[in-house]
């Protein structure tokens, strides 16, 4: 039996000891590790910060994007893109220091003509698996759907299906979400839209759903509620449920909207989402499959991702406003205007609400149905698009700012 001095045996557990820490507080993929915008029990990031205070490092970014960070054990990795150039990236930090560690190009050229002004060519969130990095990227009229590995190497790429809207030229933004094996991807425009999911391992498809000829933008999630897993998806007139090991609808209601953006959200046995176009409104339903409609109203949260916790579903709409209602009633416990346009999505740590609007502020506010508390504004450059990620007890947040004239993305680590 060969034997290691004691030296090398401390620093293999220590290793183990740390990889097993960092995976506990990840953040892999879109909405984080439960898919609901909640970090993990026990984080208690800072609430107040500024360029100067509570700055554990800040990287400027190579090119531009609105896609949200990702945490992978002792590494932050997002997407961004060199509109210039049309190239398509994902970037790799180390989640210590923040110093790029790599830069895997994805794609180059094939940008579309045309994007809404609020979106980007990066704006999906990438995904993780601990061993897999995924992209998908609109390129050449499609979706492109890319494995790396943690070093960034490529190991495999695909291409998802069509992504040719016409009547909307507004770009893409769903980001892919994952389901035991599989890598599950949303693509919805006027012709041949499509959900898809693809063996992890290999990109070889598993199962596809093609989608009504409507323009759409929601990410789906898997939730598991009313005793099993279901894919939920809002859009094209429905909020729906599917099987997320073959696509089968599970069940659908009409909702009151054809288009939305926000990933739906979920409390005991209901579901909730919200839309905005051509006509605005929220909607709870129960996910049993008995197609009842709990309730619903008015308010318009179009490209923002509600958080529901603990009985209660909290929003920020479109106009900077943000609502709490009972999840169970719709009875409204308040609202309050914190001011501003609003892109980003809800993240609950330790109680505290974190909201960004577009100019770059970030709202704290108590998780509290009672009434409004607000703990702090934080700025951070002048322009906010994407949601935190929460973990180890940091914020990792990407923003933008034209302090010298030209924009540039930069990448915060937020720490005591």
């Amino acid at each position: 039996m060969r034997c290691f001095p004691r030296q090398i045996v401390l620093t293999l557990l220590f290793c183990l000891f740390a990889s097993s820490l960092f995976a506990a507080d990840d953040w892999r993929v879109w909405r984080g590790p439960t898919g609901n915008g909640v970090a993990a029990a026990g984080q208690t990031p800072p609430v107040k910060w500024s360029e100067t205070e509570n700055i554990h490092w800040k990287t400027p970014l190579p090119g531009r994007g609105h896609a949200s960070p990702i945490v992978v054990n002792d590494r932050v990795l997002i997407a961004t893109a060199d509109e210039s150039q049309e190239i398509q990236s994902v970037v790799c930090l180390a989640r210590d220091s923040g110093k790029i560690l790599w830069k895997t190009d994805v794609n180059r050229g094939g940008f579309a003509p045309k994007i809404h002004q609020k979106n980007t060519h990066a704006s999906p969130t990438l995904a993780s698996n601990g061993e897999l990095v995924f992209a998908a990227f609109p390129h050449h009229e499609s979706i492109q759907l890319t494995a790396l590995d943690l070093d960034g190497k490529q190991r495999w790429q695909i291409r998802a299906g069509g992504f040719l809207p016409r009547a909307y030229q507004f770009g893409y933004g769903p980001s892919p979400i994952l389901y035991e094996n599989t890598v599950i991807v949303a693509a919805e425009y006027e012709k041949n839209g499509y959900l898809a999911a693809f063996d992890q391992q290999t990109g070889k498809e598993v199962w596809r759903l093609d989608r009504p000829d409507k323009i759409n933008f929601s990410t789906p999630i898997v939730a598991r509620i009313a005793g099993r897993d279901q894919l939920l998806h809002s859009g094209n007139s429905r909020v729906a449920s599917f099987d997320p090991r073959t696509g089968r609808e599970i069940w659908s209601v009409p909702a009151p909207w054809i288009v939305s953006c926000g990933t739906m959200v979920w409390d005991q046995e209901l579901v909730f989402a919200s839309g905005g176009f051509p006509t605005k409104g929220t909607i709870a339903v129960k996910a049993d499959g008995s197609d009842k409609v709990a309730w619903t109203n008015r308010v318009k949260c179009y490209e923002q991702s509600m958080l529901a916790a603990n009985g209660y579903l909290y929003a920020v709409d479109d106009n900077g406003i943000a609502y709490c209602w009972d999840a169970q009633t719709g009875k409204e416990m308040w609202k309050h205007r914190l001011g501003g346009k609003v892109s980003s999505s809800l993240v609950l740590a330790n109680g505290n609400l974190y909201l960004t609007n577009e100019r770059g502020t970030t709202f704290v506010f108590r998780s509290n149905p009672q009434k409004f508390e607000l703990l702090a504004e934080n700025q951070l450059g002048d322009e906010g698009f994407a949601s935190p990620a929460i973990c180890g007890s940091q914020i990792f947040h990407r923003a933008a700012g034209r302090a010298s004239g030209k924009r540039q993305d930069v990448l915060y680590c937020i720490g005591k």
